[in-house]
């Protein structure tokens, strides 16, 4: 049974990404409304969504270059 490494990387890289951004959101947001209330909660997941756009839009380039660049190393 062979192991493809390039996959159990890519899914762990997801799997750490996900988990980062589940303890700032669930843990950041929780101590803000702790501390400071709902509307400062709220004030800070609007600013945490806002945050995440450019890195949106940075992995979506990466995503359709490798695309790109797939599609023309295949023809």
């Amino acid at each position: 049974m062979s192991r493809d490494l390039r996959k159990y990387a890519q899914q762990t890289n997801i799997r750490l990404i996900a988990g980062g951004l589940i303890v700032l959101f669930v843990v950041g947001i929780g101590l803000i409304y702790f501390f400071y209330g709902q509307g400062a909660a709220l004030t800070g997941l609007l600013c945490l969504f806002v945050g995440l756009i450019p890195l949106i839009l940075i992995w979506l380039m990466f995503y359709l270059l490798e695309f790109i660049t797939k599609r023309a190393n295949s023809g």
